[in-house]
């Protein structure tokens, strides 16, 4: 789960990560107010969505004025904003934020990461910063510095300061991102984070360090021990189908194919999007229903897999170990009626009451397309394509 810039900064601060001055503003006349509230002369306005890349495309400007301020904030607000993270058709504006300007000497990028390889957190840095990490692998490699943190000691001291002179910081500094780092650490371990990046992490004229923006990713499964964290949530930045679905307790993302996909469990909906491919189609969503699924759970299922209009077949692929088929079976059946479904819908089911399941889809008198293996599912679901068109 992502949050805003503004939240990431609050709780980076609440752990002694320093950052300017701002406030929240729903309006361009409560952020002109904003900036007469933090005074000064310069601020800078910063259209709030769950993306990198905001400045290259408009939605960053420094402001010089209030009356600058409210002007480019009504450009922001109810504007899609597409940036190279958000794809087509970006993601909307509803909140801006107004902070302070910093007088900048220097630009740091600092990120905290989860290694997989080495089951890690690992912190990735870079005298550079104001780039997106992944232009900055390419474009400089050599000026990306690593660093893997024992989860039995957590960040030592002595690793900081390593990294703070690899950084090329001196004297006060060092110890200001000894500060840092640490804070950025524990906020990630506190709160089951994914992803902490601060870019950029600047040095200003007067040798402090500033986290001029901050993003925080966290590990969904994990938001049930982290109620102040999911309270964060902003559906608005959201796929729709997606939040739906996560509402109704399932694991759906959208993709740009046609079949939609209905599968229990996360390696079997991959291998059956890779069938898919193989038998020349595209899946049109990847959607675990996870285990145990009763047959409302399994019509919730094709209700969400029915708001993407591009959806030509229905492809359901279980195999039952906790589920069983007849309860799936009924789920189809009970979807395909109340839904008044005219799509061709693939069927395969393995496991646990198979035989029953079958016998309730052959009984239902429905024009359902079963399939006895995954090959032979993803092929006929391609196979019905033309058919509905035609």
């Amino acid at each position: 789960m992502d949050i805003h810039e503004y939240q990431a900064k609050e709780i980076l601060a609440g752990f002694g990560v320093p950052v300017p001055r701002g406030g929240l503003a729903y309006s361009p006349e409560q952020a002109g107010y904003r900036a007469r509230e933090l005074g000064g002369d310069a601020w800078v306005v910063k259209a709030q969505i769950h993306s990198g890349g905001r400045g290259e495309v408009g939605g960053v400007k420094l402001c010089r004025s209030e009356e600058e301020v409210r002007s480019f904030a009504a450009t922001l607000f109810g504007r899609q904003l597409v940036t190279k993270q958000t794809g087509e058709p970006g993601k909307g504006v509803y909140r801006v934020w107004v902070e302070g300007a910093s007088d900048i000497a220097q630009e740091l990028y600092l990120g905290f990461v989860l290694d997989r390889k080495t089951e890690r957190i690992m912190i990735v840095a870079s005298s550079h910063g104001g780039m997106e990490i992944e232009d900055l692998a390419v474009e400089d490699p050599d000026s990306l510095h690593r660093m893997v943190i024992d989860p039995a000691v957590g960040l030592a001291e002595f690793q900081a300061r390593e990294l703070a002179f690899s950084l090329g910081l001196k004297g006060g500094q060092v110890a200001q991102m000894v500060k840092v780092l640490r804070a950025c650490y524990r906020a990630y371990r506190d709160h089951d984070a994914m992803m902490v990046e601060i870019n950029p992490l600047v040095v200003t004229r007067t040798g402090e360090l500033v986290a001029l923006d901050a993003k925080m990713s966290f590990d969904t499964n994990a938001l049930y021990r982290r109620p102040e964290i999911a309270q964060l949530r902003d559906p608005s930045q959201e796929d729709a189908r997606e939040s739906s679905a996560a509402d109704n307790g399932l694991a759906y993302v959208g993709l740009t194919g046609d079949i939609g996909c209905i599968i229990n469990g996360a390696g079997l909906a991959m291998a059956t999007m890779d069938m898919i491919h193989l038998s020349g189609g595209e899946p049109a969503n990847f959607l675990d229903i996870g285990g145990g699924a009763s047959p409302e759970r399994v019509a919730t299922a094709f209700r969400t897999v029915l708001t993407d209009t591009n959806v030509s077949v229905i492809l359901v692929n279980i195999f039952a170990g906790i589920n069983r088929c007849d309860w799936v079976a009924e789920g189809v059946v009970q979807a395909y009626r109340n839904e008044g479904l005219t799509l061709p819908v693939v069927v395969r089911l393995a496991g646990t009451n198979v035989e029953a399941g079958r016998k309730i889809l052959e009984e239902s008198g429905l024009p359902i397309i079963a399939a006895d293996t995954l090959a032979d599912a993803a092929e006929h679901a391609v196979a019905a394509r033309p058919k509905l068109a035609a």
